[in-house]
């Protein structure tokens, strides 16, 4: 079972910055796809950014030009760099891992990890 541990998040002020972290126990070579989700206060789970294992990257609107996503192959780690956060921003992010595996069919999972409150607010 892969575990996903995110971490980062905290409360800051409007214009300020957070990054945050996603640790995980994946083998990085089933890794096909990582990205951060976030869920405001009474709004569904939404997309923020992805990464294919290739390095392609995709934003939301919102995002483009604020969030930066990288990863770390050495430590399997992925970031977000958050910059010019607003309260709008406010909600917990999640990091979500899918593998992918090719025996004798190819088998997708998906993994999430508990999620970490980012509040901004002044």
């Amino acid at each position: 079972q892969v575990q996903v541990m995110e971490s980062g998040g905290g409360l800051v002020q409007p214009g300020g910055s957070l990054r945050l972290s996603c640790a995980n126990t994946a083998n990085r070579n089933d890794i096909n796809v990582m990205a951060w989700y976030r869920q405001a206060p009474g709004k569904q789970r939404e997309p923020v950014a992805s990464m294919s294992l290739s390095g392609r990257t995709f934003y939301a609107d919102t995002m483009k030009g604020r969030f930066a996503i990288s990863r770390d192959d050495a430590s399997n780690t992925l970031y977000l760099q958050c910059d010019g956060l607003q309260p709008e921003d406010t909600g917990v992010y999640y990091c979500y891992i899918q593998t992918l595996t090719v025996t004798s069919q190819v088998t997708t999972h998906d993994y999430w990890g508990q999620g970490t409150q980012v509040t901004v607010s002044s």
